[in-house]
């Protein structure tokens, strides 16, 4: 004789199949989450890198070009600190090996580039010449944003002090300020990210250049 199942055994086969279709549907969630997550911070990452890599590139290839003012004639090469137009600190200087192949643009190799902290945004400023007309606004590149804090720091060029011992301290000693017609001996750019906390970088600068 055969033997179907009853109504209790198949709605408890049906309650089995409805837990194990809800914890599946949980976890695939939690996986795309997951995922969704790791990408957005990969993506993130990979804009912190291409940041360090541009901010690497300009300050190496600083060179010692002073650049006019308002239209007026100035000796200062690098300018940096507590700046107006910055939430933070901000940096300003010459840099060549701006790629113009066979020459065919019309404009040099050098470029001046300058940096700065606005609305929680690392900035990038730059134009296509050197020295501009009065009342010329610079391009503006965002390289990171949610950024809480941007501060530059120098080392200078030479130090003043005639005692040998004294000088080489000065020598590695940090400052928060620059402003001067020869390039520092080194320059660090320290920022505090929402996403990466507080990252620093350090950077020499060629002794040529000096």
């Amino acid at each position: 004789m055969q033997r179907g199942f009853t109504l209790i055994e198949i709605l408890i086969a049906m309650a089995i199949f409805t837990l194990i279709g809800l914890a599946s549907t949980a976890l695939l969630t939690t996986v795309i989450d997951s995922n969704g997550i790791s990408e957005e911070r990969f993506n993130k990452l990979q804009l912190l890198q291409r940041a360090m890599v541009t901010i690497e590139r300009d300050v190496q290839q600083a060179i010692v070009r002073p650049v006019r003012v308002n239209g007026e004639k100035s000796n200062v090469v690098m300018a940096g600190g507590e700046v107006d137009g910055s939430d933070g600190d901000g940096i300003g200087f010459v840099r060549g090996g701006w790629h113009n192949p066979q020459f065919m643009l019309p404009r040099s190799t050098l470029q001046y580039v300058a940096y700065r902290l606005r609305d929680n945004k690392l900035e990038r400023l730059y134009s296509n010449y050197v020295d501009n007309v009065i009342g010329f606004e610079p391009k503006t590149r965002v390289l990171l944003e949610g950024i809480e804090s941007f501060n530059v720091e120098f080392i200078a060029s030479n130090a003043t002090s005639s005692d040998t011992t004294n000088r080489a301290e000065d020598e590695r000693k940090w400052s928060e300020s620059y402003q001067n017609d020869a390039l520092p001996r080194a320059v660090a750019f320290e920022i505090v990210s929402r996403d990466f906390g507080k990252i620093r970088r350090e950077f020499t600068l060629t002794v040529g250049n000096n």
